[in-house]
């Protein structure tokens, strides 16, 4: 009996060792196989990133060409945009001056009263101006300040430091603004030659009247006047500014309205020896009645006799945009007179030279000199005038004419000068 237990337990023995050995083989073809197949799924993962990261490699020319495209489509794209904002804007000026290519109005040479109405405050009467009638203020219109005539029959006049300040030959220029129209209730401006507030005045004998501006007339007592062609603005009128113009030459006077000569007297039969301004209507339909970019410029010699004597000829009637070398269409009596006077004399060439007043950065003037210089040269040769004749040149603010301090003085170093080569 011991014999069979010790036999039983023998086998049994052996039999348990037997299983955990087999369990183990069993246990390590399992971790072997586990092992084997996450090598396999690691080496397709290692694989698949090789691969992924090889494709990637191959297309990242494609898309770094791709976004080169993209880009430079884009800035193409934004170049051409930029060159078509350009050329509209270039049009729209060359456009501009040929509305004005048979304007013959010349600012005089020197400016003696200018004001811009910078630095005056809303509200407050204009400090350069006196007040003969009504009332007067500073008001701001878009962004601009302007003098606002808000009695029904204002009148200002230049403060100047002596009574009859108009030299014997002058110019003078202003806008005003009409805010609507109707030919029953219209706006009236009223340029007057003599003292007061009258309709009328004897001086030297004659009876004198005011000049009337109306939006699309303008006439002077017997000397009759002008009505444009404007009647048709009246079904969509929209308020708008218009520029006056007036020359006198010992005894002629001119008047223009935008580019169109609405008076031209040879003998006005006085000189003039001051001037005011005034605004009439009827306050019941109209608000506004403004002036502003007042200017008198005393005159000169004739072009040729100035070159004759001087070898240059100085213009401030050449204007432009502010802080820009868009040249304003008001600019084209002073051009024509230039293009005229260099076909009556073929042999003439000049180096045409900007000049800025002190105000704001150096450099930018100087920069601003040399583009408005080359404006002008673009200018003439755009009116026949073959470019070999014409130089150009740059000085900013290095060669100022006078002082910086006042706005007459701010307004003569603001010029364009034509030096004979």
């Amino acid at each position: 009996m011991k014999a069979l237990i010790i036999i039983l337990t023998s086998f049994f023995i052996f039999s348990i060792s037997s299983f955990t050995s087999a369990q183990f083989d069993f246990g390590e073809k399992i971790k072997k196989k586990i092992e084997k197949k996450a090598e396999s799924e690691v080496d397709k993962t290692i694989d698949k990133g090789i691969d992924e990261t090889l494709d990637a490699v191959k297309n990242s020319g494609k898309e770094e060409d791709k976004e080169k495209d993209t880009k430079s489509k884009s800035v193409e794209s934004s170049t051409n945009e930029s060159e078509a904002e350009q050329s509209s804007i270039e049009q729209g000026e060359n456009q501009e001056l040929k509305i004005w290519s048979k304007y013959d109005f010349v600012a005089g040479d020197k400016v003696i009263f200018e004001d811009n109405l910078t630095g005056e405050e809303s509200g407050e009467f204009p400090s350069r101006w006196d007040l003969i009638s009504g009332s007067a203020e500073v008001a701001s219109l878009g962004d601009e300040n302007v003098i606002h005539l808000s009695h029904n029959n204002s009148i200002t006049i230049p403060l100047m430091d002596k009574k009859d300040f108009l030299p014997d030959v002058f110019t003078i220029e202003f806008d005003v603004f009409f805010e609507k129209e109707s030919t029953r209730r219209p706006n009236i401006y009223k340029i007057r030659f003599y003292d007061g507030i009258g309709n009328s005045a004897k001086i030297e004998g004659k009876i004198i009247t005011p000049i009337e501006i109306k939006w699309d007339q303008v006439k002077m007592g017997q000397f009759g006047g002008k009505t444009t062609s404007g009647k048709t603005e009246l079904k969509n009128y929209q308020p708008k500014w218009k520029h006056i113009a007036i020359s006198f030459n010992t005894r002629s006077l001119k008047l223009y309205m935008d580019q169109e000569r609405m008076l031209n007297i040879p003998n006005l039969g006085f000189k003039p020896k001051m001037f005011s301004i005034g605004g009439h209507y009827d306050d019941r339909h109209i608000k506004m009645s403004a002036l502003k970019n007042i200017k008198v410029n005393e005159g000169g010699k004739k072009l040729y006799d100035r070159i004759i004597a001087e070898g240059k000829f100085v213009t401030r009637g050449i204007l432009f945009d502010v802080n820009m070398s868009t040249i304003k269409g008001g600019s084209m009596g002073t051009i024509n007179e230039i293009v005229k006077l260099m076909k009556e004399h073929p042999d003439l060439k000049f180096s045409i030279e900007g000049h800025t007043d002190s105000d704001g950065d150096e450099s930018f003037n100087q920069e601003l000199s040399e583009g408005r210089a080359m404006a002008v040269k673009a200018a003439l040769v755009e009116s026949g005038i073959d470019q070999s004749r014409l130089e150009t040149k740059g000085w900013g603010e290095t060669k100022p004419f006078n002082g910086n301090s006042t706005p007459e003085e701010k307004a003569n170093n603001r010029r364009v000068e034509f030096i004979k080569i």
